[in-house]
């Protein structure tokens, strides 16, 4: 019997290694300011998200739109920060506690827009060829480090040259790394969501995830983290997955953010699985994987830094 292997079962054997120390993600560059902004009727949705980013309930990609991913963390920080959505309003109030400016000043650095850049392809066996699948633009190396959609980056600075270092630009005011370290690991199906406990079984962080298809289905129990591999390459091997071209072969994808598996990959043990990032952030919750757990790659980053060998993962329906 053909035994199905999922697509994120390829990851290349490299050494696992255990998650490194915790770690602001401030930017290099000049760090944000911190002027209040005013933020028109308009750009509610938007402050919600930054706010639930900045709180630890991630909404994925920020947009500036309300959508399933912030619904669900809204319902998500209510249960957890104020005991249910039993008074009307009362996770925005919670949340409006923390009176930080929705956007911040960032000032592009020599360093952000030396790049290298790549033009991503598409099929598997062009990006065999390149060197590494690096940022496709500053808009997406900008969107990344602050948590939202190259589109929203745009949008809030129109006129800016995002390619010019020296450039001053507007940016959502994101959450720094979380420092504390998760004694379990919770996979939800049933919302979409990965969970970061810890030892009294309080929620350090949530993450929006997509998981499981009906091809290659979550493997749901209790497994343990067995590592954390970062900048990971990828081993593609078409015979072993139902949407493969018939023109493929095997082949090894460089790393990088545009890779199959993002910037890391958290090896679980349920053999071919893990969690990881993806370079596709905006799809996140909105669509099927071949098996494993993906969340946006800040996400993944941030969360292999909470995690070490023998953390439990419940991965639950």
């Amino acid at each position: 019997m053909l035994v199905r292997i999922p697509l994120c079962a390829m990851l290349a054997a490299v050494a696992l290694v255990p998650a490194a120390p915790s770690r602001s993600q401030t930017p290099a560059g000049k760090a944000p300011g911190a002027a209040p902004v005013a933020v028109p009727a308009a750009e509610k949705d938007l402050r919600v998200q930054v706010l639930l980013d900045r709180s630890g309930f991630s909404v994925g990609e920020i947009d500036g739109n309300a959508g399933s991913n912030t619904s669900r963390a809204m319902a998500a920080y209510e249960k957890q920060r104020v005991g249910g959505a039993a008074v009307a309003q009362a996770g925005l109030r919670a949340l409006t506690a923390d009176t930080a400016p929705t956007l911040v000043d960032y000032t592009i650095t020599a360093e952000d827009v030396k790049g290298p850049f790549v033009k991503v392809p598409q099929d598997m066996m062009a990006k065999a060829k390149l060197a590494t699948l690096g940022y496709a633009s500053m808009a997406e190396k900008l969107g990344e480090r602050f948590h939202a959609s190259p589109a929203l980056i745009k949008r809030l600075n129109p006129g800016k040259r995002l390619d010019r270092a020296g450039e001053t630009i507007r940016v959502p005011n994101v959450r720094t790394a979380i420092a504390a370290k998760a004694a379990k690991v919770v996979v939800d199906q049933s919302d979409g969501s990965v969970s970061a406990l810890d030892a009294q079984g309080s929620v350090l962080a949530r993450y929006p995830a997509t998981m499981g298809s009906e091809h290659d289905p979550l493997p749901l129990g209790t497994w343990k983290v067995t590592g954390v591999t970062h900048d990971p390459p990828f081993n593609y091997n078409p015979d072993l997955f139902w949407d493969a071209k018939a023109a493929h072969s095997k082949a090894k994808i460089p790393a990088g953010p545009n890779n199959p598996v993002g910037v890391v990959w958290i090896d679980l043990s349920k053999e071919h699985y893990g969690i990881h990032g993806t370079p596709e952030p905006a799809q996140i919750g909105k669509t099927e994987s071949h098996g494993c757990i993906r969340l946006t790659n800040w996400d993944a980053a941030e969360l292999a830094k909470m995690v070490s060998p023998g953390v439990v993962a419940v991965l639950q329906d």
